[in-house]
């Protein structure tokens, strides 16, 4: 779900201090097990807390760097163009609605929110025969631009203005996306990934992750 607004973040980063940033974009659940498995990262960026909660618990985080960064928001997105228009999430039970595109629940939390949100509208037994996985919110936004789904339950963040139609899914219906960060312990360059942290944590890092549909995180004591 960072795809879009980390890019831009990297970039002031960079003209601000002269780091170059590599991303890895991927589901939450599959970038930790490559944490644990050993892989090169500086600083990890999660879709949750809890991941980087598990990466603490097994002493792969640097200590007191773990810090709550944003929280997300889930949309029910149409591309532009599309024929279908629906005025509310319980319209994906219409006819023309065939495909709905959602991350995998068990590796991806914005997948895991949006069965949450469909269960608790009592909707997800009438649409799961519709359900179609991707391995994470880039994937099924892709679904839908290729047509390979009707419709995308997507991070508010992945959406640009003018990309499409779009429903915000009630915060009430599912568990917060709380996104936490971690500068990881394995890391040779651990002083410019704390620069890092402390730039998305700054408010001017703040408000940039807002203008992409973060709400400002709260605290950064998690």
């Amino acid at each position: 779900n960072l795809s879009e607004a980390f890019n831009e973040l990297g970039k002031q980063f960079t003209a601000r201090t002269g780091i170059r940033v590599v991303y890895s974009f991927g589901a939450t659940a599959d970038l930790a097990k490559q944490i644990e498995q050993g892989a090169p990262f500086d600083i990890f960026a999660a879709a949750d807390i809890e991941h980087v909660e598990g990466l603490n618990r097994q002493g792969l985080i640097v200590p007191g760097t773990a810090a709550l960064y944003a929280r997300g928001r889930l949309i029910l997105w149409m591309p532009a163009g599309s024929p279908i228009t629906l005025n509310g999430i319980e319209e994906i039970r219409r006819t023309e609605v065939e495909r709905i595109a959602i991350a995998k629940p068990d590796v991806a939390p914005y997948g895991r929110a949006a069965v949450e949100a469909l269960r608790a509208l009592d909707l997800w037994k009438d649409v799961e025969s519709k359900v179609i996985y991707g391995q994470n919110v880039t994937q099924i936004k892709q679904y839908v631009t290729t047509g390979n789904a009707d419709v995308a339950f997507i991070p508010r963040s992945l959406v640009k203005e003018g990309e499409g139609g779009m429903i915000e899914v009630d915060e009430r219906l599912y568990q917060p996306i709380n996104q936490a960060l971690a500068v990881i312990k394995s890391s040779g360059k651990q002083d410019a990934a704390r620069q890092f942290a402390q730039y998305v944590l700054s408010p001017e890092g703040q408000l940039l992750l807002e203008r992409y549909g973060y709400t400002r995180a709260v605290t950064n004591d998690k």
